[in-house]
């Protein structure tokens, strides 16, 4: 069903691919959007590698909601941890590529478990998502992709 990855020596392992998932605080959720265009924006997550999941969150309406409701499979990619190559002047990096189906979460204590999980990354005390989860929890929504298939890869930018 998926493709094989082309540079298949550039390939990482999987394990480095969930590495990846686990450092990164963001990336991009690509959905199928109107008229066939492609709908991509750039998202903070939360990896749950138990799972196999990658969780978000955003509002109970608008266009994203609204691309899962008419399809709910997704593509999310996210890259990083360059090092410098032996050049000095060019870079390698990590790329990740998750395939997978969007669910939203409706059991409301699950969603407030993965949503705290996720404002963890980002917010620096408990006392603050509690703040916001007090005024915000009603209002957001809380979703995973389920991932079906997922690559990972060096590449050297030059």
């Amino acid at each position: 069903m998926f493709r094989e990855m082309r540079r298949i020596k550039q390939e990482l392992p999987l394990e480095e691919a969930k590495s990846l998932l686990m450092k990164n605080k963001r990336g991009v959720l690509s959905f199928n959007g109107e008229d066939d265009y492609p709908y991509a924006i750039p998202i903070n997550f939360l990896y749950d590698e138990e799972e196999n999941k990658i969780y978000f969150h955003g509002a109970k309406t608008g266009y994203k909601l609204d691309c899962i409701k008419k399809n709910n499979k997704a593509c999310f990619v996210t890259y990083g941890d360059q090092e410098l190559s032996e050049n000095g002047w060019s870079y390698y990096l990590k790329s990740l590529v998750a395939f997978g189906e969007i669910e939203i979460i409706e059991d409301r204590d699950l969603a407030a478990k993965k949503l705290i999980e996720l404002a963890s990354r980002y917010f620096p005390s408990m006392e603050e998502i509690n703040e916001v989860m007090e005024r915000s929890f009603k209002n957001a929504l809380v979703y995973s992709l389920n991932i079906q298939h997922m690559t990972c890869k060096r590449v050297h930018e030059k």
